[in-house]
């Protein structure tokens, strides 16, 4: 994933935690379920619980299954960015890809 190593999470409420060089990746994942816009929603607030790192090297991810994406994508792409937020979406095949759009 992007040259990503995954570590052991900081927080222990957080899903995903990964290193690349001196930066920080911290990621709240979410499955299939019958509430996917509730689900997004809810991850989101997740993770700005967990925006305590006010240092530029760190990123935030939402990781989401292929059918969710729409929904992870309705935050808009500027706020998504001053965030500093990246939705990666997994695919039925086990894929994970960025997605920015």
């Amino acid at each position: 994933m992007e040259g990503w190593t995954p570590v052991a999470p900081t927080d222990p409420y957080t899903d995903i935690e990964a290193v690349r060089g001196d930066q920080r990746l911290v990621g709240e994942a979410k499955g299939r379920t019958t509430e996917s816009g509730t689900d997004a929603d809810f991850a989101y607030g997740q993770l700005l619980r967990r925006m305590a790192d006010p240092s530029p090297d760190t990123r935030y991810a939402l990781v989401v299954p292929s059918s969710s994406v729409f929904h992870a994508l309705r935050v808009p792409p500027p706020v998504r960015s001053l965030l500093r937020i990246s939705v990666y979406e997994v695919t039925d095949d086990g894929s994970v890809r960025i997605r920015e759009a």
